[in-house]
C-alpha cells in the first residue's frame, strides 16, 4: 500500500513540476483529477473485484473520466475466472447498440492484450435495439463447449457497452452476472491483498505511460481505420475509428464535414490530453448521429469552437484552446470516408453561412 501511495505522490510531482510540460493551468488541474479517476477504477477493478461473486460496476462516467470516455455511453466491468461458468443478463433500455466483450491477457494490472469473444445485439436478434421495453437478454460464459461465449484460458474480464442517442433522458441497460460454480469465500490473507495492491499500482503505472498524449498535427482528422481484427486494452472490436486534433484561437472555429456510412451508432468526442471528455453537464462536448442535423444530401457539418457560432451542430471546446477529436462508428457498412476540415472565424461558422 505504501508503494501505491508513493506512486500517487510521484504523479503529483510529475505534473506540478512540468514533466511532461502541460500547456496551461487547466491541463494541470485536469491531470490531478485524472489521477484519482484511474485510482478509483483501479481499486474498483483490482482491489475489490471478485471472480466468484462478480458484479458489473461502472468504469467510466461523469465522475470517472479516463481512457476515452464519452457522454453517450455506459461501460461496466466484471472480472472473470476462465475456469468458471457465468450467467449474464441484460435488461433492455434505450440503447441503440449494446455488447459484452471478454478480454484476455495478464491478470496483474496490465492492460488486456486481445479480445476473447463478444456477445451483442446482433447475436441475439430478438433483442436488437428497438427503443426500450422490459425484454431481457441472457447468455452463459464459460470454458465448456455448451457456453454461449467460450472463455479461453487467459480470459480475465467482461465489459458491457450500451450507447444511447439521448443518454440524459434515455434508460440505460441493467446488467447482472452470476457465477454458477463459485466456491465458498476463501480466507482473505495479507498475500492476497498485497497482490491486489500491486495490480492497482501496475494499472496506474501503465495508464500514466499512455498519457498525456501529444496532439500531433492540429485541425485535421486522420484517415478512419476499419473494424480491427485485433485490439489493445479495452477497445471495442466492432467499430471503425478516426482520430484528430484541434488548436484554435478564441475567435476561430474548426468546420468538419463528412458523411457516415449506415451504422448502428456514430459520434464525435472532444478529449483533453488525458483522454477524457469535457464537462457535458454544461455544454455539448460530444455529438452523435441522433443529435446531428444533416444536410439534404445526408452529409453533415460539425463546428468545433469556444464561442457559440449559432450552428445546430456546435461542439464546445469549453476553455480548451487545443484538444483531441475522436470519431467512432459501430457496425459500419463500410469504412467511413475521411472527414474534411477548415479553420474559419466564428462569425462565419453559423447556420446558413457559406463555410
Amino acid at each position: 500500500m505504501r508503494d501505491l501511495l508513493d506512486l500517487i505522490g510521484s504523479l503529483h510531482e510529475r505534473f506540478s513540476s512540468g514533466d511532461p510540460a502541460l500547456p496551461d493551468e487547466t491541463s494541470v488541474l485536469e491531470a490531478y483529477r485524472w489521477i484519482f479517476s484511474i485510482l478509483k477504477v483501479g481499486t474498483d477493478v483490482y482491489l475489490w473485484g471478485d471472480t466468484q461473486r462478480p458484479r458489473f460496476i461502472d468504469i467510466v462516467g461523469p465522475y470517472k473520466k479516463w481512457g476515452g470516455d464519452n457522454a453517450d455511453a455506459f461501460y461496466q466491468f466484471a472480472p472473470v475466472d476462465p475456469r468458471r461458468t457465468y450467467r449474464v443478463k441484460g435488461r433492455m433500455g434505450d440503447a441503440v447498440y449494446w455488447s459484452v466483450t471478454v478480454y484476455g491477457g495478464p491478470d496483474d494490472g496490465r492492460y488486456s492484450e486481445r479480445i476473447v469473444g463478444s456477445f451483442n445485439d446482433r447475436d441475439d436478434p430478438a433483442l436488437a435495439p428497438t427503443g426500450g421495453g422490459d425484454r431481457v437478454t441472457e447468455f452463459t460464459m464459460g470454458p465448456g463447449p455448451d457456453a454461449d461465449l467460450r472463455l479461453e484460458p487467459d480470459a480475465v474480464a467482461a465489459i458491457t457497452r450500451d450507447y444511447l442517442l439521448d443518454p440524459t433522458q434515455g434508460r440505460r441497460m441493467e446488467w447482472s452476472i452470476e457465477c454458477l460454480d463459485g466456491a465458498d469465500e476463501p480466507v482473505f490473507t495479507d498475500a492476497d491483498l498485497a497482490k491486489r495492491f500491486r495490480a492497482v499500482k501496475t494499472w496506474i503505472e501503465d495508464q500514466s505511460k499512455i498519457t498525456p498524449l501529444t496532439l500531433g498535427e492540429p485541425n485535421l482528422v486522420q484517415e478512419p481505420y476499419p473494424v480491427p481484427k485485433e485490439t489493445f486494452g479495452w477497445a471495442a472490436g466492432d467499430a471503425s475509428y478516426a482520430m484528430g486534433a484541434y488548436a484554435l484561437a478564441d475567435d476561430e472555429a474548426l468546420v468538419i464535414r463528412g458523411r457516415s456510412p449506415e451504422c448502428a451508432f456514430w459520434n464525435l468526442c472532444l478529449w483533453n490530453r488525458f483522454l477524457h471528455t469535457y464537462n457535458s453537464d454544461y455544454d455539448r462536448v460530444t455529438i452523435n448521429g441522433g443529435q446531428v442535423r444533416y444536410e439534404d444530401d445526408g452529409s453533415w457539418t460539425i463546428v468545433v469552437s469556444a464561442q457559440d457560432p449559432g450552428h445546430p451542430n456546435w461542439v464546445a471546446t469549453q476553455g480548451h484552446p487545443e484538444g483531441m477529436l475522436w470519431f467512432r462508428w459501430f457496425y459500419p457498412a463500410a469504412t467511413p470516408d475521411r472527414p474534411t476540415t477548415a479553420v474559419v472565424s466564428v462569425g462565419s461558422a453559423g447556420a446558413g453561412s457559406p463555410i
